[in-house]
């Protein structure tokens, strides 16, 4: 069961202690055995992955930590502003969305968490991994994470495999057994693990590129099933174009996308639309 957002809990211990793990095999079991920490192949590797350590840290801990996102009291939508084109309403009655337990109105891409009990600004889902929801204000932190952790993940079973096919010499073998088990150990945890973390940042990637949240997909997924089923074709609204969907994500410095702090674009409470018309374009 979840605690409360930004909470330790089980789930956070397990992903601590398996960052410890692999960072110990990696580091001080698979670095000597295959390339000794006494060599500048070894100082150096040991470094990198250290550096990369921490990364996946500190990425970690600002993704449990930082607020995703909240709805500011008293919000109401202006359904006379000009400039916004969409108005998200409920399915069955047509209403602009409400959240009866928040007692407040839901922005554009907003949802409630039924863990973390409150709306949040577009909600992409609650994680257990990070105790936590991922929103408008930690979505490109989380990202940030899982794609250092892939790497960091396979950079892992290039070391393992590389010191379990290093032949070590006999003088060598007595003191070397346990450590080649452990490291093997540690391989098969984590093959599975990078294979997952390689999907789940695909499948992030993926909506990147089409400004999608995964509440949004599983929606959209049901839209474009009834707008072909009447005739019509579907189109996301908020998909503005590959770069412009990189852009609302991952900030406008293009040399900060994979840095890890948070540049958001906006408040959270309105987006833009492939409706709206584009400020460079002229007016006809």
């Amino acid at each position: 069961m979840a605690g409360r957002p930004g909470y330790l809990t089980l789930p956070i211990f397990s992903v601590l202690a398996a960052i410890g793990y692999v960072y110990y095999t990696a580091v001080f079991l698979a670095v000597p055995r295959w390339l000794g920490l006494s060599t500048a192949a070894g100082v150096a590797n040991a470094v990198a992955f250290t550096a990369l350590a921490a990364a996946c840290l500190a990425t970690y801990a600002v993704a449990v930590r930082r607020d995703p996102g909240r709805v500011p009291p008293g919000y109401a939508p202006d359904v006379e502003d000009a400039e916004s084109t969409v108005h998200e309403i409920k399915r069955k009655s047509g209403d602009l969305r409400y959240c009866q337990k928040c007692c407040h109105y839901k922005p554009p891409r907003a949802h409630h968490c039924r863990f973390c009990k409150r709306c949040v600004l577009k909600m992409d889902h609650h994680c257990i991994w990070i105790n936590n929801c991922v929103g408008h204000e930690n979505y490109k932190i989380f990202l940030v994470f899982v794609l250092y952790a892939v790497v960091a993940s396979f950079y892992a079973m290039i070391l393992i495999i590389g010191s379990v096919m290093h032949s070590v010499p006999k003088d060598e073998q007595s003191g070397s057994d346990s450590s080649r088990t452990s490291i093997i150990i540690c391989g098969v945890i984590l093959s599975p693990l990078a294979l997952a973390l390689a999907v789940l940042l695909g499948w992030h990637i993926y909506f990147i590129l089409q400004n999608k949240t995964t509440v949004e997909y599983h929606e959209g997924v049901r839209a474009m099933w009834l707008a072909e089923k009447g005739g019509d074709l579907y189109h996301h609204p908020y998909d503005l174009g590959v770069y412009d969907n990189l852009i609302s994500v991952l900030g406008p410095n293009i040399f900060c996308w994979l840095c890890p702090v948070s540049n958001t674009v906006g408040n959270g409470l309105r987006y833009r639309t492939s409706y709206d018309i584009p400020i460079s374009t002229p007016p006809m």
